[in-house]
């Protein structure tokens, strides 16, 4: 049977294996899913154990997107654009990477039909999950993107990579003291019950927070935002099957339907 997984840290609150066997057993594709824990100094190692223990892919997740941008021998245009990679393909000997979590997460905002053009985003992080959703909601043609970061000079790097002039980078304590229409909180602050230190001032009634980590109950950005008064709060659980199954159809060539698994997942996490 064909194995993949994804690789993390952490990584136990991962529901990515539950995804892809949904996928699987959806368009009847024999594969097992499991998840891993790396330690932070152990991804390449980690990668090379699973190829030569006979696996065809996998996923990545924080913190190790962009050292796997660094393991591939072939990449996406995605991936090389956003400088991370969260899927990988192990074939004939070589690694090929490719980066699904753009797209993932601006499937999900129309979803919930957000209208991303000529709005004025918020970005809170610098690194590999900002990265990889940049020039999807570029192609979106908001009017801005404002990247606040703690450390300032990763956030600069981004602007400086992308080269876009509707981009603007500063500190969580310098970002433009006026309402956004969507802010996306790309940092890991709520695996950990925290978010980024911002003003209230930036959520107005017309205000969707956005947070790419999801779980049982709202997230802490997403309960402080609603707080605040944001007009729509949503987690990360249709990005990441929307991801997953742009990963999948890499991997088996064939697409799942994501509707009934987010419906299934969401049923999964009221019961866990």
């Amino acid at each position: 049977m064909d194995q993949y997984c994804v690789f993390g840290n952490p990584i136990e609150h991962s529901r990515s294996p539950f995804i892809h066997q949904q996928f699987a057993q959806q368009t009847q594709q024999k594969l097992n899913y499991e998840k891993k824990f790396v330690e932070l100094k152990g991804f390449p190692q980690a990668v090379k154990t699973f190829i030569a223990q006979g696996g065809k892919g996998a996923n990545v997740t924080v913190p190790f997107k962009e050292q796997a941008l660094q393991l591939c021998d072939h990449l996406s245009e995605s991936a090389k654009q956003a400088g991370a990679v969260n899927t990988l393909s192990f074939i004939k000997g070589e690694i090929y990477g490719d980066n699904t979590d753009g797209i993932g997460l601006v499937q999900d905002l129309l979803r919930y039909n957000i209208s991303l053009a000529k709005s004025r985003i918020l970005l809170l992080g610098a690194g590999g999950a900002a990265k990889g959703v940049l020039l999807p909601l570029l192609a979106e043609n908001p009017a801005n993107i404002v990247i606040a970061n703690r450390t300032v000079s990763k956030a600069e790097q981004l602007c400086m990579q992308f080269t876009d002039k509707r981009l603007q980078s500063c500190g969580f304590d310098k970002i433009p003291q006026q309402p956004f229409n969507l802010i996306i909180n790309a940092t890991s602050a709520s695996l950990s019950g925290t978010f980024p230190a911002i003003s209230p001032q930036l959520i107005c009634e017309y205000t969707v927070c956005y947070d790419m980590v999801y779980g049982k109950e709202l997230t802490s950005f997403l309960q402080w935002a609603r707080i605040q008064g944001a007009e729509k709060v949503i987690d990360g659980l249709g990005m990441l099957v929307g991801q997953a199954a742009i990963s999948f159809n890499i991997w088996r060539n064939v697409t799942p339907d994501t509707e009934t698994v987010i419906e299934a997942l969401k049923a999964d996490l009221a019961v866990a």
